[in-house]
């Protein structure tokens, strides 16, 4: 059977993110302004052409599925990448941070956008952080490292948008707040995953030693119109 996370846009779309959802039974996407995700129902044709209805007329929406699909007609591939998707039933002891950790929100906004833009992360927008439990580290009230939720579907939240400034590294920013949001899912009952490139060996190691296993790879493409 499918598990819900080898379809993790098409079922948050459905669930956590159904009141930013925009499109219909066939195709959905997520607001622009919260994200650039895009899934169909199925792969019939009739939700394919729902799919690419949904693309912009400038830009690229990412398709994350466990398969590796080919691009929709009138559609293209403009970059792909395998993702290793891993969840965490359990971290991995740790002493506190030596840093006082601070609760983002929207007075953090264009910060917390600046610094999405500068480190890349991955897809961030200007009201990401609106998707839930963002927190950070400042340094003399500059934000220099952050990490939140995103995607979310029944049992299941995934952590993104962790970047540290280029100026703060190996200071062991991202592995604390990275922690401290999973370790906030785990307390709610549900269970943490997220997703590195799998070629990302360091940032993959870093997961497994807070307690992040490998669950499968996922394909993500960025799509765009043709014509």
């Amino acid at each position: 059977m499918t598990h819900i996370l080898d379809r993790p846009v098409w079922n948050a779309l459905t669930s956590g993110w159904a009141a930013l959802a925009e499109g219909d039974d066939r195709a959905l996407r997520l607001a622009d302004d919260y994200g650039v995700f895009v899934a169909s129902c199925d792969q019939s044709s009739e939700s394919l052409d729902a799919m690419v209805r949904l693309l912009p007329m400038e830009g690229e929406l990412w398709r994350v599925e466990a398969a590796h699909l080919p691009p929709p007609p009138g559609s293209q591939v403009v970059r792909e990448a395998l993702l290793a998707q891993m969840v965490a039933e359990t971290l991995s002891a740790a002493p506190e941070p030596g840093f006082e950790i601070v609760e983002l929100g929207d007075g953090d906004a264009e910060a917390m956008f600046a610094l999405a833009r500068l480190t890349q992360p991955g897809p961030y927008n200007r009201r990401t952080h609106r998707l839930g439990g963002f927190i950070g580290a400042k340094l003399d009230n500059r934000l220099v490292a952050m990490a939140g939720e995103r995607m979310r579907m029944p049992g299941f939240i995934e952590v993104s948008g962790v970047c540290t400034h280029p100026d703060h590294r190996g200071r062991g920013y991202a592995g604390a707040l990275l922690r401290r949001v999973a370790q906030r899912i785990l307390d709610r009952g549900e269970t943490p995953f997220l997703h590195s490139y799998a070629d990302n060996a360091g940032a993959i190691a870093l997961y497994e030693s807070l307690g992040f296993r490998q669950r499968r790879q996922v394909w993500c493409h960025l799509l765009s119109r043709t014509g």
